[in-house]
């Protein structure tokens, strides 16, 4: 099976992982490019997403995830892989750590999805109450009866997509900064479903006490839809350091230079 790819800058390599799942990497430029000073990244679109697309009754569940990420691991030739994931890349990025801890040189997670399945429960309620929010209903009729649709369909396209993701942001209107993007409903769907009623803070404390985890940074925004106490448990387990934003899930797009200066820190480069 081939995964798309993308790879900028050069100096010491970062593997990047979008969100969804489902998604692709373009809704993470241009903004996560400017982190590609004094080291490479390289982006690809997972399977079942974007530039990746499988047949149908190709597995799209976590461990296949798991594993395509060990696939890459291994095409390039590493012992180990500085993972960089945003979103449900985040969760990827631990769900690989605690099946591979031994491969893990550095983990940058931001803005990651709930370690429990609790948490997950938790988001969808607090993103369904934002979306109901008079101001983005008002918005949504204004657009319906705008006669957009038939004078720019383009732009009308535009306008629904930052009206569909405006709950995820502290101040909706910053949603126009986001690329625009489409998730595969059979992918997310699927990964989910194969994790189940999850819990990873037994994997994680069990993993962490037999390998010491790897330098770690959590990035939660404090308007986050998803809660924020997960992320705060997550850094605990991981001993890593959490640092904490006043934007929504968005932080590459709601604070893009607080976003840079955060994750070039913490990144190797040359």
């Amino acid at each position: 099976m081939h995964l798309f790819t993308r790879r900028v800058g050069s100096g010491p390599l970062v593997v990047v992982l979008h969100g969804g799942p489902g998604a692709s990497h373009d809704y993470l430029l241009p903004q996560y490019d400017l982190l590609a000073q004094g080291r490479s990244l390289l982006y690809y679109d997972q399977r079942g997403g974007g530039q990746s697309p499988v047949p149908r009754d190709t597995l799209v569940g976590w461990p296949e995830h798991v594993a395509d990420l060990d696939g890459i691991r291994a095409d390039l030739g590493l012992e180990r892989l500085t993972l960089c994931g945003y979103s449900w890349g985040g969760l990827l990025a631990v769900l690989y750590f605690v099946e591979h801890p031994e491969r893990v040189e550095r983990l940058a997670l931001v803005a990651p999805a709930a370690p429990t399945a609790e948490y997950r429960r938790q988001f969808e309620e607090e993103f369904a109450r934002r979306m109901a929010a008079p101001e983005i209903k008002r918005e949504r009729d204004a657009l319906r009866a705008s006669g957009l649709r038939e004078r720019d369909p383009a732009a009308y396209q535009r306008r629904a997509f930052e009206l569909s993701v405006a709950g995820y942001f502290r101040n909706f209107r910053d949603a126009k900064n986001l690329t625009a993007f489409r998730v595969t409903a059979r992918t997310q769907d699927a990964v989910w479903k194969s994790l189940g009623d999850y819990d990873l803070r037994p994997q994680l404390k069990e993993t962490t006490s037999r390998f010491p985890p790897p330098p770690s940074l959590v990035v939660h925004g404090t308007f986050d839809p998803l809660p924020i106490a997960g992320s705060r448990e997550l850094a605990a387990l991981l001993r890593a350091r959490l640092k904490e934003l006043p934007v929504g899930h968005c932080p590459h797009v709601e604070a893009t230079a607080e976003f840079v200066r955060t994750l070039d820190d913490f990144l190797p480069k040359a």
